[in-house]
């Protein structure tokens, strides 16, 4: 699968060279989530532990990081990795050889061509602020992650935003810088937003605000 610098998506994926990749966990993990953003990388594995299942989807990979510390709830479970960038699915997929996860390059604002109700957990982490667009655009995703989800399963994750959270000079100043160069696009996403997307397609979900960051919740009716 190829993607073209003139498709939406492009920026916000294409800083993850394999180069950047091994840099990223300690740029990312290290110093922006606790110093920037004032949301520990403790405080996301502990989101991860809580959700995480034997049967769960990670869309936004990264490294796998988040997913290579977290307490699964068995022994082998069952991985699929979906991202649009190969070098953070390969990143992530070598995390994570012990548990021979699948791997599955597509672009989330796109259908995901993934069997419906096959998860019982799907995890975003960090992927909202990536994507192209407004709040209620990028929420349509929400859509898609519930139908792959099976009764009960729960769709977690987080996502930087500006609006509707405390900030402090040196987190705007970043948040702009950053926005700038393509990498983030959330100057406009609201924490009413992303609540009111979550309620649209889910009848039960939470959100809570740690820092500039929101992690959130969704479940399926069992």
């Amino acid at each position: 699968m190829t993607i073209h610098k003139n498709d939406a998506a492009y920026a916000g994926q294409a800083i993850y060279t394999r180069s950047f990749l091994r840099t990223y966990d300690a740029l990312v993990y290290g110093f922006n989530s606790p110093v920037l953003w004032r949301c520990p990388k403790k405080k996301l594995i502990e989101h991860y532990d809580t959700y995480v299942s034997e049967r769960h989807l990670d869309i936004g990979v990264g490294t796998g990081c988040l997913l290579d510390q977290c307490c699964f709830p068995a022994p082998s479970p069952s991985i699929t990795l979906m991202d649009l960038n190969p070098n953070s699915l390969a990143a992530a997929a070598k995390h994570l050889a012990r548990f021979a996860p699948t791997t599955h390059q597509a672009n989330v604002l796109q259908p995901w061509r993934l069997p419906p109700e096959s998860f019982d957990s799907v995890g975003m982490n960090y992927l909202l602020h990536c994507l192209p667009g407004t709040m209620p655009e990028k929420v349509l995703v929400f859509e898609q992650a519930r139908a792959v989800l099976a009764a009960g399963g729960v769709l977690f994750g987080s996502t930087i935003l500006t609006k509707g959270v405390e900030h402090t000079r040196l987190s705007r100043f970043a948040m702009k810088s950053i926005n700038r160069l393509g990498v983030l696009c959330n100057l406009h996403d609201h924490l009413t937003d992303l609540d009111a997307g979550l309620a649209r397609v889910f009848p039960s979900h939470e959100v809570h605000v740690c820092g500039a960051v929101a992690l959130f919740s969704a479940r399926v009716p069992a």
